[in-house]
């Protein structure tokens, strides 16, 4: 095992955190966000339910 480097043991700045409020959910990212590599059928299964639940969608993955 490595030790951490001295970047690794710094808190990530704020001005590289977000929390994705800004930037519209797309399919791709909620396929991401479940965990699961994107496929045409997960992309099509998340574009539905963006359609139905919009951006809440992301939150019934992530709370």
């Amino acid at each position: 095992m490595t030790e951490p480097t001295d970047s690794d043991s710094r808190p990530t700045p704020d001005h590289l955190l977000h929390t994705g409020a800004e930037h519209p959910v797309d399919p791709e990212d909620l396929v991401m966000a479940s965990g699961r590599t994107p496929t045409p059928e997960l992309i099509e299964k998340a574009r539905k339910d963006l359609e139905e639940y919009g951006a809440v969608a992301v939150e019934r993955l992530l709370p």
